[in-house]
């Protein structure tokens, strides 16, 4: 029997067998316990597709604040039955699965052995964490197959593809606009042009350019960007009007949730809760601030350009720290970047650092999930100082983390990203010829 991570085969089989057996303990644990394995945003999405089914809105259903092509991707689960209404985790589930190939395929292609490639990969695909949410029915796994696909596409020169993910991805769940900056950065003419074929068509292409800035590949992505985005809109508020638009868009850009909420903004956010106990201040209002010009204007421009990849998941780390409300789902978002990172970080070169890291985010972690639980459970108020004081360590761990990162990403020569972006278009001309 060959080593485990030196066979592909071994490893995914592993990680369906893991989110498998989590379905089946998830169905027990709903069946037998007052603490439900099952989320509650999955029977918001099951709700929101009866409605469908009805002929009806999704947005009939009360806190379905999603695009209603997630209603209808797990309509299914509408046929009756408890296998069908499993149906939309397991799709979520493997989501999970189809990101961990994409991640795969995306180190393979810049040159790293298959079972190197597969350690990392491993971070994702056997993660109790990640399978847990995608077993839960959260449709995050989804994004990670969107976003992961998103890179390959543009690290492969696929502008139009990219731009059609990119598009896709902002009407599913509207952050990864932040990728924009990054990737429109990266898609100069160093990086478009890197491969000998692509280097002798370049005075032809060059030709097609626009002074400055500008050239093709940024105005393509552009380009299929903004129609695939404006498509789906346009298609969606047809059919469903206005409330399409205040709950999939505008309802983000005013909700304060406080449930569940890692953001050190949780407390200002329960008390503007409350009509009768609204906060004058509204400080938590300009969180975008911060959160915006890291994630949409410095990383990007400081670092795109060196590791498209390992950028990516400093903007995503930075969007969800920063972000008002921070849930445990949104940890994936950045999540499906580590094994790409990982692979050259200070995290694995230095064990102790990134033991560190690995601790202190689990125990600060652990210690909000403390102090919400008396809280939302036990109905005893922490919310000060317990809840906050908690809040405020994992945000500073959060940006003690994130330093490492964009030191790491930073120390890169600039070099770096264009030879593995060479490495994979060479691979892929090798493919088609």
């Amino acid at each position: 029997m060959p080593p485990f991570f030196s066979s592909v085969a071994l490893v995914f089989s592993a990680a369906i067998l893991l989110r498998g057996g989590l379905l089946f303990y998830g169905l027990f644990q709903d069946a037998h316990s007052p603490f439900k394995y099952t989320d509650i945003d999955y029977f918001v999405f099951t709700d929101a597709a009866r409605f469908v089914f009805r002929g009806l809105s999704p947005y009939t259903r009360d806190t379905y604040r999603y695009t209603p092509l997630l209603a209808w991707l797990i309509y299914p689960t509408t046929w009756g039955g408890q296998f069908w209404f499993s149906s939309g985790k397991v799709l979520f589930a493997l989501g999970d699965v189809v990101a961990g190939w994409l991640i795969l395929l995306l180190m393979r292609d810049q040159g790293m052995q298959q079972e190197r490639a597969l350690k990392f990969a491993s971070i994702w695909l056997l993660n109790p964490m990640v399978a847990q949410i995608s077993t839960r029915g959260s449709s995050e796994g989804l994004l990670g197959v969107i976003v992961t696909a998103l890179l390959w596409a543009v690290l492969t020169r696929r502008v139009r593809l990219a731009g059609v993910l990119l598009g896709f991805s902002v009407h599913f769940k509207i952050y990864p606009f932040v990728y924009t900056s990054s990737i429109i950065w990266w898609l100069d003419d160093k990086h478009v042009h890197a491969t000998s074929l692509q280097a002798r068509e370049s005075k032809s292409v060059e030709r097609k350019k626009t002074v400055g800035f500008i050239n093709h590949a940024r105005v393509e992505l552009a380009i299929f960007s903004f129609l695939t985005f404006m498509v789906l809109n346009v298609a969606m508020y047809s059919r469903y009007g206005t409330p399409f638009i205040r709950h999939t868009y505008q309802h983000h850009l005013t909700r304060i949730d406080h449930r569940h909420n890692f953001s050190p903004y949780n407390t200002l956010l329960y008390l503007n809760s409350s009509p009768a106990a609204r906060s004058s201040s509204h400080v938590e209002s300009l969180a975008f601030i911060p959160q915006l010009f890291l994630s949409v204007v410095a990383i990007p421009v400081a670092l795109a350009k060196k590791d498209l990849a390992s950028t990516m998941l400093a903007q995503t780390f930075a969007f969800v720290a920063f972000n008002k409300v921070c849930t445990s789902q949104y940890f994936l978002w950045y999540m499906v970047f580590l094994p790409l990172y990982l692979s050259t970080s200070s995290l694995v070169r230095r064990p102790r650092v990134g033991i560190t890291a690995l601790v202190l985010w689990i125990v600060s972690q652990a210690l909000w999930l403390q102090q919400g639980y008396q809280l939302e459970f036990l109905g005893q108020s922490t919310f000060i100082p317990g809840l906050w004081g908690a809040s405020l360590l994992f945000f500073v761990v959060n940006i003690w983390i994130l330093g490492i990162v964009v030191d790491d990403v930073g120390s890169v020569r600039q070099e770096r990203s264009a030879e593995l972006g060479k490495v994979v278009a060479d691979r892929e001309q090798k493919r088609c010829t």
